[in-house]
């Protein structure tokens, strides 16, 4: 005797060898061996053969008419074997029997089963809606497979034109687009970024990396809705004093400028003026939630994304030839020693006479000329007196250091700028501590370290850099974070320090500069008017949201500078460089800030400079290729200027200063101690 069964969902067929009680041993046509229950099996037969009728009973299932099956089966419960007299005419025979079987079993859509051979028709309506179902999955297969065409012959399908960012960052797979397109780059071998590149629904690698950080960060666009420019209070004082800053040819958020006076008693009262949007703009009004949702302004090579509007920095930027609105942090100093015998902050309008490009004066403002005093250049008395006020203000600081335990730091380091015209890079080099930028760096350190104090001696709170030895492990690498109370950086040498001197380009600044006001202006009742309160969960949390933003914004940067790195190699066609020694596997070139990893290396000691051919590049995962050309002979030869915090830095590249961003942002990044 043969049996037809059901098995774990399957229908097998094999000859019975024993029975024992409701239990059969079965033989399968393969030779295995299967013990079988008796409700387990639906038919049992003597001929054909188990495999001769599996054979005939599948090439029944295959033909039968299923939608008249289904209007045989009638709308009660029914057994296989009373739907297959209906259904042929007479008692099914054995391989008809499993044929219906399968064909009922195999359309769940038609038939939806009861029990062991047992089925019911699915209602008309379902049914209706099943077979609609599988028409429209028909049809999109269709529709998804003319795209994976598309794609493949390098034609962006008109569906997907809105959406490339959408697929390519955030993608529903669950879309006809998003599948083909995932379809399309497995035949190809491809990524989606590529296969986007080449059929133009990205214009290019810097487009696609921009578009990456705009679509995660600016999911609205970066544009700016039209808001009223506020403006300072009418009654301000007029600074008796002709105030100039010193900035990049590109930098068009002016926040800082300087001034110096002369007093009858030989004292020197030297002013550090700041930008103050904050006279205008007011917690929570329309620019300051603006100002706030984006937390600073965006740097890169070529360009920025401005946290405020262009209409609302032209109102307060410190522009050459117009009388601005200014918090005026007022040093006066004994010239003989330095000594600072007094400070005063006050809100007033300050003449601004110049505005001062260091591509107009690096040539001839250095230290050579500062000491001889060669040279004629605009604000020259001005710059030589700063230049000294600075020079103590650095050594006053490196004590400092060295008091929190900490080396001096280093100014031989060679810093690289970036201009991008007409998507052709230039990448200039520049030592580290050229006097206009000492000049700039540490009169803002001195401000923000005295600001920062003065807020901590009125009782205020403000947005704090502290960096220093911490619990939890947080002195292990002796990481900046932000604090909404005085603490010592030790890494810039100071008691305190709180970034208050860029309001245009950061939102910390400003929030402080709010703080700052209220001292200035009301005194001992600072605590009761100044905009946040002590432990203030609003200020807890513009310190959270700024740095995340800051840090994404880092990243961003980073990134569009390796890019501007391995577009420097194309454009100049090199297929040598030059490069040092960074740490193990990880060098850096020499003529711009690139650094590679060239796994395999033999192993040289810190700051070798070696010699690399490039072999390829890639500008959409930032990766290069390179081998190992040869090995300087005299190492003391090199003229690669390095210091001990780069040969300790990480393997991902380093934040290269933006001519643009902020002298105490460029100044605190320059200035960390190495790790521990």
């Amino acid at each position: 005797m043969n049996v037809f069964f059901e098995e774990s969902g399957d229908f097998k067929v094999g000859t019975v060898l024993s029975q024992a009680g409701e239990a059969y041993q079965v033989e399968m046509a393969s030779g295995k061996r299967s013990k079988v229950k008796a409700r387990d099996v639906l038919l049992q037969y003597e001929k054909p053969a188990p495999e001769v009728l599996l054979g005939e009973a599948k090439a029944v299932a295959a033909d039968v008419d299923l939608d008249f099956l289904w209007e045989v089966a009638g709308e009660e419960e029914f057994g296989f074997a009373e739907l297959g007299a209906e259904y042929f005419g007479h008692a099914p025979l054995p391989h008809e029997a499993a044929g219906l079987i399968l064909a009922l079993h195999s359309a769940p859509i038609y038939f939806h089963k009861k029990g062991r051979g047992r089925y019911k028709a699915a209602p008309e309506q379902t049914l209706k809606a099943a077979l609609a179902g599988i028409e429209k999955k028909k049809q999109q297969a269709i529709v998804q497979q003319q795209y994976v065409d598309e794609l493949k012959e390098n034609r962006l399908p008109a569906s997907m034109q809105n959406i490339v960012q959408q697929l390519l960052f955030k993608p529903d797979k669950n879309t006809i687009e998003y599948k083909a397109l995932d379809a399309a780059c497995n035949e190809l071998h491809t990524s989606p970024a590529r296969l986007m590149l080449a059929v133009g629904g990205i214009g290019s690698a810097k487009d696609l990396h921009m578009a990456k950080f705009l679509f995660e960060n600016f999911p609205k666009g970066h544009g700016f809705p039209d808001v009223a420019v506020p403006a300072a209070p009418s009654d301000l004082p007029v600074a008796a004093v002709e105030a100039f800053s010193i900035d990049d040819v590109t930098t068009t958020e002016i926040d800082d400028a300087f001034s110096v006076v002369h007093q009858p008693d030989g004292k020197v009262r030297i002013g550090i003026h700041i930008a103050a949007p904050g006279l205008g703009i007011k917690p929570d009004d329309a620019i300051d939630k603006i100002a706030r949702a984006r937390m600073s302004t965006v740097y890169m090579p070529g360009d920025k994304i401005t946290m405020l509007p262009d209409s609302v920095v032209d109102a307060f930027t410190l522009a050459e030839g117009k009388t601005c609105p200014a918090l005026s942090l007022y040093a006066t100093l004994d010239p003989s020693d330095w000594t600072v015998i007094a400070t005063e902050t006050r809100a007033e309008l300050v003449p601004i006479a110049n505005n001062l490009r260091h591509n107009e004066l690096d040539d001839v403002v250095n230290e050579e000329t500062l000491a001889s005093g060669a040279g004629e250049y605009p604000r020259k008395a001005e710059l030589t007196l700063l230049w000294g006020w600075a020079r103590h203000l650095e050594a006053g600081r490196m004590v400092k250091r060295e008091a929190f335990g900490l080396k001096p730091e280093q100014n031989n380091r060679v810093d690289f700028n970036f201009y991008v015209e007409n998507d052709v890079v230039t990448i200039t080099r520049r030592k580290r501590g050229a006097p206009l930028d000492k000049i700039v760096a540490e009169l803002m350190i001195f401000a923000n370290s005295t600001w920062g104090k003065l807020m901590h001696d009125h009782g205020v709170p403000g947005i704090y850099r502290s960096q220093g030895q911490g619990v939890g492990g947080w002195n292990a690498k002796m990481q900046v974070r932000m604090v909404t109370h005085a603490a010592p950086h030790q890494g810039l040498g100071v008691d305190q320090y709180a970034w208050s001197t860029s309001p245009l380009r950061r939102y910390t600044d400003l929030v402080n500069q709010w703080q700052i006001l209220a001292c200035a202006e009301k005194g001992v009742m600072a605590p009761l008017v100044a905009p946040f309160k002590q432990k203030d969960a609003n200020l807890f949390a513009i310190v959270s949201a700024f740095d995340a933003a800051y840090a994404a914004y880092a990243d961003f940067q980073a990134n569009m500078e390796r890019y501007w790195c391995l577009r420097w190699l194309g454009q100049e066609d090199v297929r040598q460089v030059d490069a040092v020694v960074l740490k193990d596997e990880v060098l850096r070139l020499t003529d711009i800030p690139l650094v590679i990893r060239l796994p395999g290396m033999p192993q040289l000691a810190r700051g070798a400079a070696v010699k690399l051919d490039v072999l390829r590049w890639d500008e959409v995962d930032l990766s290069i290729e390179t081998r190992l050309l040869e090995v300087a002979a005299d190492q003391a030869a090199t003229d690669v200027e390095f210091d001990e915090e780069e040969l300790v830095g990480e393997t991902v590249p380093e934040l290269v200063p933006d001519p643009d961003q902020p002298a105490d942002e460029k100044a605190e990044a320059a200035e960390q101690p190495p790790e521990a």
